[in-house]
């Protein structure tokens, strides 16, 4: 049937996705020569179905992207990863190989933001799929909800164990959970093949069996070598520790990965690598830690006084001069950020690129694996971050502030199956956002998102579609608490419930919207490093109604479904899938 014909015949959306769907599950039962032919026409009607609104048959329904089943599941995240920080994207100076090449061969996207931070609430978002508003565990320690699913609990309705390598920085409901690990439990439908928590227990093993001396625990490991040639000339974060490349934390993860995915030959899997680096401590093995000049590095994006800086608003000046998190590397402290000198800068960033370009050597061992063992044209690969890093810029380091340096991280997706063929090497401008890995998934194992998702499936984009009606912008919240662990009073003398901040970002302008502290616009196309807050300029007023208009548009559309997908029918049956229509 030609698809001319497809159009005048088929007058509602439903019978669309079942032709779809129909034509899917009977092209994988054809002989290779049929295969093709049923698979272009399935693909032509999704094509149909993603139009733009003005042309689109069926435009104000979503869709699903249905395809021959992805058998494997590589899901890695490196922590603390700017977005910016990818060579594929024209970074003048990070080398990133091998997520190039994954890029070339997926669809990398370029505004790309993750819903919060720090790590756990970021994780939270990532893994249920869940606005912060929604998830509500806003801080390290903040348990989520046991009532939320997530990624791993739904896809072993599918009869996958998802295996972790790594962590999950999951705050465990103590209601109805054992608490063992704090506020870096398991994420629950996880099995924690190698867990490897903060005190990173079995790599320390394994060092030891290598005949490292471990007795100082892993801060010891981590450390700087003492008397490394060069490090008094070039800077804290220079010396290498004590362990090669080959036996970092990075290296051990892919190593058990490798070992694990052997063992899976005539079973389908799934693998989620979670790597530490380039979280700090900043610290590079040999040849990584030397691999970037240090006088080549740029300096921090900010203002030449911090004052003007911090006057901007009053948490810049809070967080910017008391600075929490884990400090640069190991025996210094977060306080001494606002005193390192332009060389001790430099080499920050130096050593936090070195860290970058061993991750990506390790992330293509582990792609060479899949490769060699026949299993990479079977597995969905996406490699993403939870979020950034402000490596000086605007006079901050870590990831507690409303600048992008904190939220915009990097999203790679290789999609194995034919659909992708000829989208290979894409990039995607149109922002999207962490809630969206869960629904992508989802949809590439066939099972359907589960009502609280707030994010959608990418996989149309991996497969040069585009919905008709695509979110326009990013959204992000956080704590005002985060960067103390909800220790103390909450800071400027605000009460708990007045800690939240909101953000709105579209390619024009950004909005930061405080409880009661006053709110932030900026005019990203004039001032892309966001140093001129608008909001008091009565010239932008109309702009502020507009973005504020915007948020609480968002805000109500994105309010937890709870059981509001459910209906009690008279006669005592349950109905379901009321939010879907």
């Amino acid at each position: 049937m030609a698809l001319n014909s497809i159009k005048r015949t088929l007058g509602f959306k439903m019978k669309l996705v079942r032709l779809v769907g129909g034509l899917q599950a009977i092209a994988s039962q054809q002989k290779e020569h049929s295969h093709t032919s049923f698979m272009k026409l399935a693909i032509a009607c999704e094509r149909l179905w993603c139009l733009p609104a003005s042309q689109s048959l069926c435009h104000d329904t979503p869709f699903s992207t249905k395809r021959q089943p992805i058998l494997n599941i590589l899901f890695i995240t490196s922590d603390q990863w700017r977005g910016d920080c990818i060579s594929a994207l024209g970074h003048p100076h990070i080398k990133t190989p091998n997520i190039d090449n994954l890029a070339s061969d997926g669809a990398i996207f370029r505004n790309h933001f993750g819903q919060a931070v720090p790590c756990g609430p970021a994780r939270a978002s990532l893994y249920t799929g869940m606005y912060l508003h929604n998830h509500g565990s806003v801080l390290n320690g903040t348990p989520l909800d046991a009532r939320h699913t997530n990624v791993a609990l739904e896809v072993r309705k599918q009869g996958y164990e998802p295996a972790l390598f790594g962590y999950t920085d999951v705050s465990l409901d103590p209601r109805t959970q054992n608490i063992v690990d704090g506020y870096e439990g398991v994420l629950p439908g996880m099995n924690p093949v190698c867990k490897l928590l903060s005190e990173a227990a079995p790599w320390l093993d394994n060092l030891k069996r290598k005949g490292y001396d471990v007795s100082g625990g892993v801060d010891a490991v981590m450390s700087p070598q003492n008397n490394y040639p060069g490090a008094e000339i070039r800077g804290k974060t220079f010396a290498a520790p004590i362990y090669s490349a080959e036996d970092s934390n990075t290296a051990f993860l892919v190593d058990e990965a490798i070992k694990y995915i052997a063992t899976r030959k005539d079973n389908n899997w799934f693998a989620h690598v979670s790597f530490l680096a380039p979280h700090p401590p900043f610290i590079a093995p040999e040849p990584y830690n030397s691999m970037y000049d240090e006088q080549d590095m740029p300096m921090p994006v900010r203002r030449p006084n911090m004052q003007d800086e911090i006057s901007q608003h009053p948490w810049l000046e809070q967080y910017v001069t008391n600075q929490r998190g884990t400090a640069l590397t190991v025996g210094t402290e977060s306080s001494d950020n606002l005193s390192l000198s332009d060389q001790e800068l430099r080499q920050v960033k130096a050593t936090y690129f070195g860290m970058i370009s061993e991750v990506d050597a390790q992330v293509g061992r582990l792609i060479d694996h899949l490769r060699k063992t026949g299993t990479y044209n079977n597995t969905l690969v996406i490699f993403t971050s939870d979020h950034g890093e402000h490596l000086g810029d605007h006079w901050a380091f870590a990831k507690y502030t409303y600048f992008d340096q904190s939220f915009h991280i990097p999203l790679i997706i290789r999609d194995p199956s034919s659909a992708a063929d000829n989208s290979r090497g894409t990039i995607i401008e149109l922002p999207t956002e962490s809630i969206d890995i869960m629904p992508t998934i989802l949809d590439a194992l066939d099972i359907e998102a589960p009502a609280q998702c707030d994010g959608r499936s990418l996989l149309p984009f991996c497969r040069g579609l585009q919905p008709a009606d695509w979110r326009k912008a990013a959204h992000m919240e956080f704590d005002l608490r985060s960067p103390y662990d909800g220790k103390g009073q909450p800071p400027l003398g605000l009460k708990m419930k007045h800690c939240m901040a909101t953000i709105i970002r579209d390619v024009h302008y950004k909005y930061v919207h405080f409880a009661t502290l006053p709110p932030l616009l900026f005019d990203l196309k004039e001032d892309p490093n966001e140093f001129t807050n608008l909001a008091t300029n009565p010239e932008y007023q109309g702009v502020m109604l507009e973005y504020a208009e915007k948020m609480l548009r968002w805000r109500v559309e994105h309010t937890a479904p709870a059981l509001t997908d459910y209906q009690l029918k008279s006669d005592g049956t349950i109905e379901q899938g009321l939010r879907s229509r």
